[in-house]
């Protein structure tokens, strides 16, 4: 009877590949916060380091346009991303002392699929965030 009251579910977004949802992203004015997911393109495979991370070329989607950059994953993470993967980058510290291309500390949490639900944001396939890891707890 009160079904005229509920806001229309709107369907997700779906994009061709993960460049165009990339390509979407870079217009979506995302702000760089700490603890934020920040979506990104993963541009090319680096070095692996002395402890087990994968390092990666990145491309960020920050609040005017795509901002280049390298990040890793943890060094226990259960998988880590291919070259043109849609990814989420979760910022841990931003260093203001630092040159800016290299300011946002942090590592590569998630990959995403190239859905946007514009009520629960990006569609998650797939964690880099080990297990261990504990959650923050905001109150």
């Amino acid at each position: 009877m009160f079904e005229w009251l509920r806001r229309k579910k709107e369907p997700p977004m779906l994009f061709a590949d993960n460049k165009a949802a990339f390509d979407h992203a870079c217009t979506m004015g995302n702000r760089l916060l700490l603890n934020a997911l920040v979506p990104g393109l993963v541009m090319e495979e680096g070095r692996r380091g002395s402890e087990g991370e994968h390092y990666f070329r990145l491309r960020l989607a920050g609040p005017k346009g795509a901002i280049d950059m390298w990040g890793c994953t943890m060094a226990d993470a259960p998988a880590h991303p291919e070259v043109g993967d849609l990814v989420a980058f979760r910022i841990v510290r931003i260093a203001t002392e630092l040159p800016e291309d290299a300011s946002l500390i942090g590592y590569i949490a998630v990959k995403l699929e190239p859905v946007l639900d514009l009520r629960k944001g990006w569609r998650v396939a797939a964690s880099f965030t080990p297990v261990h890891l504990k959650p923050e707890l905001h109150l």
